[in-house]
């Protein structure tokens, strides 16, 4: 069986669902460029636990976790099944790493699962299992998280951290769109990417100190903490592909990376 990548994927306003645009199309040519998975693993930045948490239900639910958005969003459904024996594995592999992990039988997927899944699978015929990330835990716990679940690529599961490569909401009322970026956001694209194809893991870990513009990108981290997922699981010393998919709302860094 052909070993997959780990992807991390910027997901973006839930509006990203209905609108046409450079994610949309990237995402469905990283689709049919990929091996089919036998089943997902998808680390989202809108699950947040102190420790981690593996949705184990058999047929989870479309979670509309948003407000003020038209009506037609929160009609989409996205029936992808679970798969809860793999939720078992996956506790298994984080429990046997000493990572205090815990089972959740009756989670859904909320948009930064079933937003990015939508565009790479339409079909939602691929079993899915979302896991939790931990915004009062540091990077280096997100990449252990990661690293425990490596050997799942291996097995035919497509390992997926679901964030953004900058998130700061606030600055919506600040005025940026098309014609005029927040001036950290591309700074901060490029930091990443050099330090990703560097291959410099300890000063990613370091971004809020290391980083330009980190705050100002990152007011919190939960939007990031998926990347670390993403490069855990893929293994040690991988090649970090930049898949560039445009800045919404002037703000919002839609980034893929594909690690392999």
């Amino acid at each position: 069986m052909t070993t997959l990548p780990s992807l991390y994927i910027s997901h973006g306003s839930p509006m990203t669902a209905l609108q046409p645009g450079p994610v949309r199309d990237r995402l469905a040519e990283l689709a049919a460029d990929l091996p089919r998975p036998q089943a997902i693993v998808i680390a989202t930045a809108h699950w947040l636990s102190p420790a981690p948490q593996v949705g184990g239900a058999a047929q989870p639910d479309t979670v509309h976790d948003f407000f003020g958005f038209p009506a037609e969003l929160y009609q989409i459904r996205y029936p992808a099944p679970g798969a809860p024996a793999l939720a078992e594995r996956v506790l298994a592999l984080l429990t046997q790493s000493g990572l205090d992990a815990a089972l959740d039988p009756q989670h859904g997927l909320d948009h930064g699962a079933w937003v990015p899944l939508r565009l790479l699978y339409p079909e939602a015929d691929i079993p899915v299992v979302p896991i939790s990330v931990q915004p009062g835990r540091d990077p280096s716990h997100h990449l252990a998280v990661g690293r425990a679940l490596a050997s799942l690529r291996e097995e035919g599961v497509l390992v997926i951290g679901s964030g953004s490569i900058t998130h700061n909401l606030g600055d919506l009322r600040m005025g940026y769109g098309a014609e005029r970026e927040a001036p950290y956001v591309r700074p901060f694209i490029a930091w990443v990417e050099e330090r990703l194809a560097a291959g410099d893991v300890d000063a990613l870990l370091d971004y809020r100190r290391q980083a330009p513009f980190a705050q100002r990108a990152h007011p919190t981290d939960e939007h990031l903490l998926p990347l670390f997922v993403a490069l855990g699981a893929a293994g040690a010393q991988p090649r970090a592909q930049r898949i560039e998919a445009g800045i919404d709302y002037g703000i919002l860094a839609m980034d893929i990376y594909r690690f392999g």
